[in-house]
């Protein structure tokens, strides 16, 4: 599907994406970016796996950290995304030299305020672990966890913005390499140094951010030896009021979809907490697992991003309707056989996690089944919020990336589980997918309208 050959010019990219039939541009894409969403997610997956060895609430502790984890994404994600959607349109303008300060000067204010997340994580550790959900039985896990992951946080953040920037410029595939490599180290040392030494959680935290680092220092490396990247300088670093304001305005939707993914664990965990750590731990595994399946999803949208955004610089509007049509019919395609798979192995899979804790089984086998039921719609608000952010419509793509976890999934977790306690509980996040899907497909259709007035 994809090729390891001579990386592509920066006039052969452009002519790729603009010009190659979409289903084999897509497809062709999307392997290397859906595996490194898999790999992301795995990540986490990896350490809820090892750590839950240990018992029920460190299993829950990794769980109180996603939203920690959640925050160093949203901060990559906002600079990446944002400079990626101003670099994808600049190459499709052929402006290589105003693209490469854009990625510079993010790539700069990304690492600033990942070392000021850094320090003020450290100094207020006991009050933030707090405020993600921990209970007193968590706490000790929580914040061993916590104080490792604030140590990585710079470089964490910046590998986020690499891999974002790569990919717009088209070169998933060695953005793809910088992340597995990463995952790939981290598998085999959560065991070493949780078990082998003897670290326990301490030794999961610190197996994910070495990791990391070594995924950071390959995409780095890459970038500043491969003359088909933009390459980072110091120099290029310059920013000015209409940059700022354009990367973080195109990076709204993804700081939106991501700050609210953090802040909805933090609602998740908290309103789970009334019903023990068992919950807690069966929320956390259940959406580990529906996450590391919608990544497949994720991974096909990231792949029709660089098609979206140098088609709009080059005033493509056929190209990007049939490239949404196409990622639309394949995403539905995907989320309903995985859906139907969940909805059989559900037991078998939370078994995986916590076999010695039934408690924890029935809970996430419950919870897991609900969400499958909708998993399809997913879809089009996963689609349709790149398509807004791509085409520069960063306000409608920031209400559809903030509704799914936000607008509406926030209000469900408080308020169902208080109505019909466990059952509103397992039942908030279908809820939501509900609502967010009958939200996105109107604001779709206008963006559409829209663009068929300005492009054609």
């Amino acid at each position: 599907m994809f090729s390891i050959n001579k990386p592509l010019t920066q006039e052969e990219r452009f002519q790729k994406l603009t010009t190659e039939p979409v289903p084999h541009l897509v497809l062709s894409l999307a392997p290397p970016t859906i595996i490194t969403q898999l790999i992301t997610t795995l990540y986490n997956m990896a350490d809820t796996y090892f750590v839950s060895q240990l018992g029920t609430s460190a299993s829950a502790a990794v769980g109180i950290v996603l939203s920690l984890m959640g925050i160093i994404q949203t901060i990559g994600y906002t600079f990446g995304t944002g400079s990626g959607v101003c670099i994808s349109k600049f190459m499709g303008e052929k402006k290589r030299d105003i693209a490469g300060r854009y990625a510079s000067t993010a790539f700069a204010f990304a690492f600033g305020i990942g070392v000021l997340l850094m320090v003020f994580g450290l100094i207020f550790l006991d009050p933030l672990v707090r405020l993600m959900g921990a209970t007193d039985t968590i706490l000790p896990y929580a914040r061993e966890y916590t104080r490792y992951i604030l140590i990585g946080a710079p470089y964490m953040v910046c590998t986020f913005v690499l891999n974002v920037q790569m990919r717009n410029q088209g070169n998933a595939f060695f953005s793809m390499l910088g992340v597995a490599s990463g995952c790939i180290i981290n598998l085999f040392l959560d065991p070493l140094f949780i078990f082998t030494f003897r670290l326990g959680i301490r030794g999961a935290a610190m197996a994910t951010i070495l990791s990391q680092f070594i995924s950071f220092s390959l995409l780095f490396f890459y970038t500043q030896a491969k003359s088909v990247n933009l390459t980072l300088r110091l120099r290029d670093v310059r920013p000015t009021k209409k940059m700022m304001r354009e990367i973080l305005m195109n990076g709204f939707p993804s700081f939106c979809r991501q700050g609210i993914n953090s802040l909805s664990a933090v609602a998740m965990n908290r309103c789970a907490g009334p019903f023990g750590d068992a919950a807690i731990a069966a929320l956390g595994i259940t959406q580990r697992v529906v996450s590391f399946i919608t990544s497949v999803l994720i991974g096909f949208g990231q792949a029709s991003q660089p098609v979206f955004g140098f088609n709009y610089g080059a005033k493509n509007y056929q190209r990007i309707k049939e490239t949404y049509r196409f990622c639309m019919q394949l995403a539905v395609g995907i989320l309903l056989g995985t859906g139907v798979l969940l909805l059989i192995f559900a037991p078998q899979v939370i078994t995986m996690f916590r076999r010695e804790d039934m408690e924890v089984i029935s809970i996430g086998t419950r919870a897991m089944r609900c969400q499958a039921l909708l998993m399809p719609v997913e879809s089009v608000a996963i689609i349709g919020s790149m398509l807004m952010q791509l085409t520069h419509k960063p306000i409608r793509a920031a209400v559809v990336s903030m509704s799914r976890k936000g607008l509406f999934f926030i209000p469900c977790m408080i308020i169902m589980p208080y109505l019909w306690g466990l059952d509103g509980l397992v039942w908030a996040q279908p809820v939501a997918d509900i609502f967010t899907f009958l939200l996105t497909i109107p604001l779709t259709v206008s963006v559409m309208r829209e663009l068929k007035r300005e492009l054609t």
